[in-house]
């Protein structure tokens, strides 16, 4: 292919194939369409447009884009200006290449970078720059058109992905409050020495880091648990509140390995633990009780102390946890008598407010998800693998998760659904 479009027709036969890509393979398109006028190995792309995929990187050496890195891309930003092109040596994949940047100038889509690696020594002439300027402009007005208007494909697993990580992000933020209030609570005791405190307090970080680093744990528990094995990994995390404190804690165990959702599981110990966290503060408590049981189509959870009993909603639960049990069709009630106590339950449903037809995705733990976007961006086991910082074995067992809970037999048929749509015969 010549280096330069020498007619009109050229031009627009390759802003035809660029309008044409699904989205999800249009960087890769627009890396084909470039490579005849400025040869390279590799494509990445930074951009606001895309808010599952901010980072997106395509090419003829896959190894190469798998390794390009969201923070590389972003200080490459700093070399640009307003429509100029920049082309020079800067660190991409890990290693220092040849590349060239340009970012768009259009209006209204926001920030936008392309940047190809290994273009070659020789600066490139005026008129490619521009040409190259003038694609790029023309992708990221075509990219802010298609999430303008909702795309299917984008809109469904952008949604079901984002709330996925925020339900995450969640769990670990409880998680480290217990944390810390572990370490607190040792450090604050008076039954123990200065030395002692310390130690304690020592232990309790060491095993907290060590539970928030175990990655197998983290891909398990987003499926779902036994009701007994959901209320002791509860019990594993307030415990530590409680040791060598005033406080006395007592528990009630659901006593059923009936399976939970994954979702409810977590929402009751997020909705439990910030009760006590908020409980325990109260001055002049001497007992709290916290137990779990399941009745016909539903998990009921209730935290009781014998403390002031003036704490309200409010204070007991964030706007996030209320609204968090209200999203699963669950309940709060809040029960407080003064001098006498406060009381939480909490009920939270066992059946599924939408089908799975309805809502496909809504069965697929964070991991999964994250799997789901590659597959539904056309990567391969081995690209996936080194995307997501797992083996490639890792990828291939939730690779048969994502295909028997959306219950397709084929990739293609998985990445399809995540998109909104369903191959041809």
């Amino acid at each position: 292919m010549d280096r330069a479009w020498t007619s009109p027709e050229e031009a627009l036969a390759r802003a035809a194939e660029l309008v044409d890509a699904p989205p999800q393979e249009l960087l890769e398109r627009t890396s084909q369409v470039l490579r005849g006028l400025v040869p390279h190995t590799a494509a990445g792309q930074l951009s606001e447009l895309s808010a599952y995929a901010p980072q997106q990187t395509a090419g003829t050496d896959r190894a190469l884009a798998a390794r390009i890195t969201g923070r590389e891309l972003g200080e490459l930003s700093v070399r640009l200006r307003a429509g100029a092109p920049w082309q020079g040596e800067a660190v991409l994949g890990g290693e220092r290449r040849r590349v060239l940047v340009v970012g768009s100038t259009s209006r209204g889509t926001g920030s936008a970078l392309l940047a190809l690696a290994d273009v070659g020594e020789t600066p490139l002439p005026a008129p490619v720059l521009r040409t190259v300027q003038r694609v790029w402009d023309l992708v990221t007005v075509y990219a802010y058109r298609l999430a303008a208007e909702g795309y299917p494909e984008r809109t469904a697993l952008s949604g079901a992905a984002a709330a996925a990580r925020a339900q995450l992000v969640a769990e670990l933020t409880d998680l480290h409050a217990a944390a810390l209030g572990g370490v607190l609570t040792a450090l604050r005791s008076s039954s123990l020495d200065d030395a002692t405190a310390r130690r304690v307090a020592v232990e309790r970080a060491v095993d907290a880091l060590a539970q928030l680093r175990q990655r197998p744990y983290w891909d398990g528990v987003w499926s779902e648990e036994g009701a007994d094995d959901a209320f002791q990994r509860l019990v594993r995390e307030l415990r530590p509140l409680f040791r060598h404190g005033p406080v006395r804690l007592s528990l009630r165990s659901p006593g059923t390995d009936r399976a939970l959702p994954s979702d409810v599981a977590h929402a009751a110990r997020a909705a439990v633990r910030a009760a006590v966290l908020a409980m325990r503060e109260q001055e002049g408590l001497a007992r709290m009780h916290v137990g779990w049981w399941v009745e016909e189509d539903e998990l009921c959870a209730a935290v009781r102390d014998d403390g002031p009993g003036r704490l309200g909603r409010g204070a007991l639960l964030s706007r996030h946890h209320a609204e968090r049990v209200a999203a699963l069709g669950g309940g709060v009630a809040v029960d407080a008598v003064p001098d006498w106590g406060t009381t939480v339950r909490v009920t939270l449903p066992l059946a599924l407010a939408a089908s799975a037809a309805e809502q496909p995705l809504a069965g697929l733990h964070p991991r999964e998800l994250e799997v789901l976007e590659q597959l539904a961006l056309g990567r391969r086991n081995r690209e996936i693998a080194g995307e997501l910082h797992i083996s490639e074995s890792t990828v291939k067992f939730h690779v048969t998760n994502i295909l028997g809970k959306l219950g397709v037999s084929s990739r293609g048929e998985a990445a399809a659904l995540a998109r909104g749509t369903r191959p041809g015969p």
